[in-house]
């Protein structure tokens, strides 16, 4: 029994006579050391507290409780004291093991020293492992109130559950249960060793961290790392992306951590450290001075922990951090680093800075590029001499004479320097393969380490082998391949090198956009009156939500927000690639990233941090990187079996020139001076084994997916994977939506009529109160031009009568009660589905408006339709062009809106659109576009992504129409961020253009393989005499890798193929 149940019963039992006022203070005695002993671990520092306030008792010597005052005696005063001391030297056995007795005490003394009521103690001090967690779930065969008491009783036994209550009619059970103690998935297998079937997930808690791995070479490489994040217990999903570097890795947070996570990358012989977890939303970490003491952390603590909107505090003293969690609509990083400076009390101060992992990719690639630098110029410094002792001076005699002097037997000087100058680049600077090679052959796979540890070893240790046979003979004579060895590293590293900065490149489009936000901005305080109180200068990732903004002319917009003062033009290129720039006064949008012309503006920050347009077109953005298009399974499937295949096609080569040698098969004389067949055919071999490149086939796809979506990020079009990225080119035809898409999306009304006895007000004030609940554009228009309307017959009350029962009818229209009438707005459709009469005067202005490319709403009032309003919405200008270049590209167009056939018809005879489906609701676009697919066409939707949301999920390639601020639509996978139709053009040829370049980087890839391994096994030396060395085989493999990577690069000079506005 918990401490505090066992408190509480002693207060529900206690009466107020004589005899029980003497037995308290013995009994709750009796409970503390009992909970002591028995209590769970989350109460350990509850009864501290509490023993604290036994002592607090004894200095005020009663304790009031109901007007009782319990008096104690000396003997009383004994006992509580002797039940104080236990309880602090000797707490409950489930604490931790670790911590020992003399730390608890000296960490309590601490505390009480600073007095029995110490207000630094921290208020949110329960560590996040004892929060209780809560699942639900159902259990089969619950048949009766016995199955449910049998549950009960076997999951109630087992340590950790709070609480669990099963429902005997459906089965429905609810449990609380601590994660430090029990798992929900020992819960789920409890149940079901008791004979119950136990239905739907225990834990719906799902979390993101993502990881920077470091040392990945090639597709094997990520394949290795993905198996060894899968094989840990909790991770749901992992996905490893070669050319980001990155992984992103779906766990449960009950089973597992990020910690285990990290263990497991390292385990299998790769670097991996963290670089957000799904939880870094609205949380800040700071880096505290002046922290000395644990008085200092209780301070710091209390004061962020009594901070309005701080939700948790976490302190790391190793580190000197603190991580506060908080509400961004209450508080934010600048006020909790003054809250921090603020809890310094006389001499002492403290200070607090932002922890941030801006650049950390960028100083990560520039490491690994000077770390492969280096040792290139290392091994150079020995391969250089040694290929010059071996392939160089013995050519130019008599300067290469000196290198036959013999030191002992036959073991020449040039043999012995060979293999000084050899050995530090084998171990020193290869100590990289062998690493590798273990780390993959422990996992029992294969890589590119593998390949180059069998060819240099083999090099290497046959030199050896020739080193002491000829030290240990007088006649003796061989050739070492010591500069085999040595050069083949060296020129691997040159190879890796010349990659990695060009891989680095890959991502520039990215780097550019997350450089655009301002390190600096001008926070402003205004006073009641709107006046400028204060100007400072501040760093931008401390700008708070609804923070005043001053932008001067010249200026990049640090944060999204609302211009509430001021006038300027303001440059979106970088972001919607619009090249025009955009008036924008009061009351308009900004969005963090674009360039303020010529006016000063002041703006209201309304999405700060990650929420920005710019860090969610990012966000975006790597996760396109991050994802695999199905055509790398190409290289995923031959990477399986590359090295194997390649291990062995160099023994076969081995076998093939030694073994006839040997049987005089072939002409000696195809050998060369200083060699003998075994030497011949090794040299064969080792070149099969260095030519062969997997890495080459791993980095044809993510390379070029990866400049594509940064390509299309930087011109407005957002792909969220290699998914839509692939699919995209091969669209047969696209399916739009009108309003919005085709349409600028600003529908106007144009004139109102009557065709009732109903007055013009009365009929305004009645769309009015419908209309102004819902969202659509159409809606909205008719309330502003309604309102406008209405003043000009004499009304200026701005009050909006209210609405009951209001009700939307999907591509209908909108319905509700409004002062006890039946109110419809909406098309022709939703009268007739109320069985609403329409008159032929109706009919008339209906088709009238309709000839005119305009849309009528309707209004019914009772049963009578009162009125209706002409809506026009212009086409946008660059549609008849985009429309006419998809059908140059073989593309076809259908339309399908919710609007009727009349308007439809027009708008699509004027753009050039050939097929249309008019008064069509959200899920019959949805069943059209299945329609197509059904006749096995890729199809594309291009919508607006609110009305739109089911056809864009039904789609192959869903793209929506969207502002700027507006790109997080979860239905598309491809965001036009400009809201321009040439943006569809852009998506397509894009993606042909990627494919082609993906089909490219496998002909360099699979071209340099396929022809490089006959070669090197020397299938051309017995009719040109062309050997191919395992040094210059080595450098046959970099230029591999390094011609997939430039060729990718080469999409950085992408260009739209259709400019409207040039035209």
């Amino acid at each position: 029994m918990g401490l505090r149940h066992m408190a509480g019963k002693i207060n529900a039992y206690c009466c107020c006579d004589y005899f029980v006022n003497r037995l308290r203070p013995w009994l709750l005695c009796y409970s503390l050391f009992l909970a002591s002993v028995l209590g769970p671990n989350s109460e350990v520092e509850w009864r501290k507290k509490m023993a604290i306030s036994c002592l607090s008792a004894e200095l005020s010597t009663d304790f009031s409780d109901d007007k009782t005052v319990i008096q104690f005696t000396f003997g009383d005063l004994f006992i509580i004291h002797f039940v104080v001391l236990s309880l602090v030297y000797f707490p409950s056995g489930k604490e931790s093991k670790d911590q020992e007795p003399m730390e608890s005490w000296s960490q309590n003394t601490v505390s009480e020293a600073n007095g029995i009521h110490d207000l630094k103690i921290p208020l949110l001090q329960t560590s996040q492992d004892d929060t209780v967690r809560e699942a639900h779930f159902r259990i089969k065969d619950i048949n009766c109130a016995s199955c449910v008491n049998s549950v009960e009783s076997v999951v109630r036994n087992l340590n950790g559950i709070d609480y669990f209550v099963v429902s005997a009619l459906d089965g429905q059970a609810i449990v609380k249960y601590l994660p430090k103690l029990i798992t929900a998935k020992k819960i789920k297998e409890t149940i079901e060793e008791a004979g119950f079937r136990v239905d739907g997930l225990l834990e719906q808690d799902i979390s993101i961290c993502r990881v920077r791995i470091k040392g990945m070479a090639c597709t094997s490489c990520s394949e290795s790392v993905e198996r060894a994040l899968q094989m840990v217990d909790g991770v749901k999903k992992a996905v490893v992306g070669l050319a980001l570097e990155e992984a992103k890795v779906h766990f449960d947070p009950h089973l597992t951590d990020v910690n285990r996570i990290i263990e497991a990358i390292e385990d299998a012989g790769f670097g991996a450290d963290i670089i957000s977890t799904g939880t870094d939303v609205n949380k800040v970490h700071l880096r505290l001075e002046g922290v000395d003491s644990p008085d200092d952390v209780n301070v710091i603590m209390s004061s962020l922990e009594l901070a309005e909107g701080v939700n948790h505090v976490e302190m790391d003293l190793i580190e000197h951090k603190v991580t506060v969690t908080y509400d961004p609509d209450v508080t934010g990083p600048r006020f909790l680093i003054h809250c921090i400076q603020a809890a310094g009390h006389g001499p002492k101060e403290y200070q607090a800075t932002l922890c941030t992992h801006s650049g950390q990719r960028e100083s990560g690639n520039m490491y690994e590029i000077r770390t492969y630098r280096d040792q290139f110029l290392f091994s150079c410094l020995f391969s250089v001499p040694v290929f010059l002792f071996a392939m160089v001076l013995p050519m130019l005699p008599p300067y290469g004479n000196w290198l036959n002097y013999k030191i002992h037997n036959m073991l020449t000087l040039g043999m012995f320097l060979r293999w000084i100058l050899s050995t530090p680049v084998q171990f020193v600077v290869g100590k990289r393969f062998y690493v590798g090679s273990y780390h993959a052959l422990r996992r029992r796979s294969a890589n590119m380490d593998v390949l180059v540890a069998l060819g240099t070893n083999a090099a290497y240790f046959y030199s050896i082998y020739i080193l002491i046979k000829a030290l240990t003979s007088v006649t003796f004579q061989g050739q070492d391949f010591f500069e085999t060895s040595s050069m083949l590293i060296s020129f691997i590293l040159l190879g890796k090198y010349l990659e990695v900065v060009a891989r680095g490149k890959t991502s520039d489009a990215l780097a550019k956009l997350t450089q655009l936000v301002p390190d600096k901005a001008y926070l402003l305080a205004l006073d009641a009156d709107g006046n400028v109180i204060s100007e400072t200068e501040i760093d931008t990732q401390l700008i708070q939500r609804n923070d005043i903004i001053k932008i001067v002319p010249g200026a990049k917009i640090p944060v999204d927000g609302i211009v509430i003062k001021g006038q300027s033009y303001v440059n979106e290129s970088m972001i919607t690639g619009e090249a025009r720039p955009i008036d924008k006064s009061q009351g308009d949008k900004v969005i963090g990233g674009t360039m303020n012309e010529n006016g000063c503006l002041l703006v209201k920050a309304t999405h700060v941090g990650s929420e920005t347009a710019l860090s969610q077109i990012v966000q975006l953005v790597e996760a396109a990187q991050l994802a695999r298009a199905p055509v790398q399974k190409l290289a995923d499937h031959i990477s399986k079996v590359f090295v194997p295949i390649v291990v062995l096609a160099a023994f076969i080569t081995w076998l093939v020139w030694f073994i006839p040698g040997k049987a005089h098969i072939y002409p000696r004389h195809w050998i060369p001076k200083a060699m003998d067949e075994f030497e011949l055919a090794l040299q064969f071999a080792i070149s099969v084994l260095v030519v062969a490149c997997p890495c080459a086939l791993g980095l044809a796809t993510p390379t070029a997916v990866m400049v594509a979506s940064g390509m299309g990020a930087s011109q407005g079009v957002l792909i969220k994977g290699g998914d839509a990225l692939e699919k995209a080119h091969k669209v047969e035809i696209i399916v739009f939506d009108k309003t919005g898409t085709l349409t600028a999306g600003k529908p106007e009304v144009v004139s109102a009529v009557l065709f009732s006895e109903f007055s013009m007000e009365e009929l305004c004030d009645k769309a009015i109160a419908v209309e102004a609940s819902s969202e659509h554009p159409i809606a909205k228009a008719v309330v502003v031009y309604a309102k406008r309307l209405r003043h000009k017959f004499g009304s200026f009350t701005e009050q909006v009568l209210d609405v009951n029962d209001f009700k939307v009818h999907l591509g209908a229209g909108v319905g509700g009660k409004v002062e006890g009438r039946t109110v419809l707005v909406g098309n022709k459709r939703l009268m007739h589905s109320f069985n609403i009469p329409i008159s032929p005067e109706v009919e008339r202005y209906i088709s009238e408006n309709e000839v005119l490319a305009r849309t009528c709403v309707l209004v019914s009032i009772d049963g009578k339709i009162a009125g209706a309003f002409s809506v026009t919405d212009p086409v946008k200008p660059e549609a008849k062009r985009v429309i006419s270049f998809l059908h140059s590209m073989g593309i076809l167009s259908m339309m399908v809106t919710g609007d009727n056939c009349a308007t439809a018809t027009a708008i699509a005879n004027e753009v050039g659109i050939d097929e249309v489906h008019a008064e069509t609701d959200p899920l019959g676009k949805a069943d059209k576009i299945k329609d197509l697919q059904g006749k096995g066409m890729i199809v594309a939707m291009v919508g607006d992504g609110i009305n739109d949301s089911p056809a864009l999920v039904a789609a192959d390639v869903g793209m929506a129409i969207g502002a700027g601020t507006d790109i997080a639509i979860e239905a598309a996978d491809v965001v036009l961020v400009k809201s321009s139709l040439e943006d569809v053009i852009t998506a397509i040829d894009l993606s042909r253009k990627t494919m082609s370049r993906i089909r490219l980087n496998y002909i360099w890839a699979l071209g340099y393989n396929i022809l490089g391994m006959p070669i090197a096994a020397g299938i051309l030396y017995p009719f040109t005499g062309i050997r191919l060395p395992p040094w210059l085989a080595g450098a046959c493999m970099a230029a591999s890798s390094l011609s997939v990577v430039s060729s990718s690069l080469l999409l950085q000079f992408y260009k739209k193929p259709l400019h409207v506005e040039s035209t």
